[in-house]
């Protein structure tokens, strides 16, 4: 599972013309998951998610979790994280899980983090076209993979 974590001012994300989800102070989670995936996986990203350290304090020092400032979640799926590019020009995707076993994952990521925000987690549609809007802040991007936990 990856996860681009993204800082942010607001997010929000739309689907035919139609605001699906949309955020002020928090992060923007980009969310790809593939076949070797299961639910341990979920768990400890959730977690990582939680609890990661990149807000401001008082100091300007990146000290503060969401649960510090009281920070929303955007949670969007993004298969084109496990993109292959070592041949050609042209991405493949074969790591990235089916419908059929991302569809739940995705689920329980979304209960996973609802709970340990104590507040709705705001999503994108599962496999539609989204259009993301963002304004980053810092800026301050991450990437965590469960596979590579370093």
């Amino acid at each position: 599972m990856r996860a681009v974590i993204q800082r942010v001012t607001s997010a929000s994300c739309q689907v035919d013309n139609n605001i699906t989800g949309a955020i002020e102070n928090g992060l923007l989670v980009l969310l790809g998951i593939e076949d070797a995936d299961e639910q341990e996986d979920v768990e400890w990203l959730a977690a990582k998610i939680f609890n990661i350290r990149i807000f401001s304090d008082e100091n300007g020092l990146m000290n503060k979790s969401l649960a510090d400032i009281g920070g929303n979640i955007l949670l969007i799926s993004q298969f084109t994280l496990f993109a292959a590019t070592k041949k050609g020009n042209r991405p493949g995707f074969t790591r990235a899980a089916r419908p059929d076993k991302a569809i739940p994952l995705y689920q329980d990521m979304i209960k996973q983090l609802t709970m340990l925000l104590n507040k709705p987690v705001q999503t994108g549609i599962f496999g539609a076209d989204m259009k993301i809007s963002l304004i980053n802040d810092g800026p301050v991007t991450i990437l965590i993979d469960t596979k590579n936990k370093e």
